[in-house]
């Protein structure tokens, strides 16, 4: 993994998206060869979207990915078909989604399936993209273990695609920040790390547990706390009494309870890590406010111009939707666009072309350059992370609005805690 300081690399990722630059319509005209009259007379291109349809997080899958087959069949559909969108909500079970996995591809024969933000949902999916040989591409789990499966099977896994980073990407690229804006900026010299206990957060811990000494942060103690927490006055209580400088987070499917009783405890720590649920845009309403203050990593967020596609996304969503899309919503829309491409640059839906395509994928999206990683990778099909693919940011919530501070070279605001927040308690 990258360790470089990123203010360094922050500078050449956006000339390569300057050199890519164009607009929406011509990408659009792009993945076309014929007109809209045609694509609507033709067998469709069928996308299955396994999601967490009432999960927080997991609502924008969905609602980004028919957002992006409406825009694709409006100028024309690929290749002269249009994408048709099938829903199934898993309801967070990963024995629902396999059922739906089953059903998408033994009844409704679809093309592809872009499926979950749950780790845990997707290494049960897995092995069924084999048996059923059917391409799938999570837009938001993160566990490392579903792209080392696949270079230990190759054969087998090989239509599996890892469209989110992994879970060591994710704590690297929040060391980074962490570096810049707290070891630089405020001179903090302790941590303690905090995750939910989950097949996503076991990487991403031991990751944060390395990288963390090496910017700086000697890491004061490793809390994992169970999904099905209520109370985290104990937690607090705990991490209060170490006096660690941050909360450095790893949490996903708890969210709104651990933030709002940060709050009304007013647990003089500050919190920065992952915090899944913080990127959707109702997360503040969500926490009636209670997430003030809190830093969290994202892949693009609200008025950050990752890529020349960031902001006109976020617009169209939000004038469909009523709000800002989560983090796995900014995927899932680029993960319909690069089946799209795939397709149209493999000249086939067969899932082995389809593969081999997806595997070529070169493809400026909203939140960043997307390729992936080759079969001879320890990840094969990861996304390339650094400075010219994939940097991603560090956003904070401040007076009900998702705040960049990170890379400097695309932050649209400064660092800023809520009163109760006490800077360098450990000193």
């Amino acid at each position: 993994m990258r360790k470089s300081d990123r203010r360094a690399t922050s500078a050449p990722m956006l000339a390569v998206f300057s050199a890519t630059t164009f607009s929406a319509t011509t990408a659009l005209v792009a993945l076309t060869l014929a007109t809209p009259a045609y694509a609507q007379s033709s067998e469709p291109i069928k996308i299955g979207i396994i999601a967490e349809a009432q999960a927080v997080a997991g609502v924008s899958i969905p609602q980004a990915a028919q957002l992006a087959a409406d825009e694709i069949n409006a100028a024309g559909g690929v290749n002269g078909r249009k994408i048709e969108i099938i829903s199934y909500d898993d309801h967070s079970s990963a024995a629902e989604a396999v059922r739906a996995f089953q059903r998408a591809a033994n009844e409704d024969h679809v093309n592809a399936v872009i499926a979950s933000y749950i780790s845990e949902v997707v290494l049960a999916l897995e092995p069924w993209t084999g048996r059923l040989k059917t391409v799938m591409v999570t837009p938001g789990a993160a566990s490392d273990v579903i792209t080392q499966n696949i270079a230990k099977d190759y054969d087998n896994l090989k239509y599996t695609f890892h469209g989110y980073l992994t879970s060591t990407s994710l704590a690297d690229q929040v060391c980074s920040a962490a570096k810049d804006l707290l070891v630089d900026g405020l001179h903090m010299k302790s941590a303690i790390v905090m995750s939910e206990d989950a097949a996503w957060t076991t990487p991403l811990d031991a990751e944060y547990v390395k990288c963390l000494p090496t910017i700086g942060l000697q890491v004061l103690d490793h809390i994992r706390v169970s999904p099905d927490t209520t109370d985290f006055t104990p937690i607090f209580n705990k991490i209060e009494g170490e006096k660690p400088d941050v909360m450095i987070t790893g949490i996903s499917h708890v969210g709104v309870q651990p933030t709002v009783q940060w709050k009304q405890q007013e647990v003089p720590v500050p919190m920065l890590g992952i915090s899944s649920q913080a990127t959707n845009s109702s997360f503040w309403n969500d926490t009636n406010g209670a997430v003030e203050g809190v830093l969290y990593q994202g892949v693009s967020g609200p008025d950050v111009a990752v890529t020349p596609k960031t902001l006109p996304f976020v617009n169209a969503f939000k004038a469909k939707f009523g709000n800002f899309p989560s983090y796995c919503g900014y995927t899932a829309y680029d993960e319909v666009y690069y089946i799209a491409d795939a397709i149209k640059r493999g000249g086939s839906t067969d899932a082995d072309k389809l593969v081999t395509a997806l595997e070529q994928t070169d493809y400026v999206g909203t939140i960043g350059r997307v390729q992936f990683k080759g079969k001879d990778s320890p990840n094969p099909h990861a996304l390339k992370v650094g400075p010219d693919t994939i940097t991603g940011l560090m956003l904070q919530w401040q007076n009900g609005k998702q705040v960049n501070l990170w890379p400097a070279k695309v932050a649209n605001g400064k660092l800023k805690f809520p009163k109760f927040i006490k800077v360098g308690l450990a000193n």
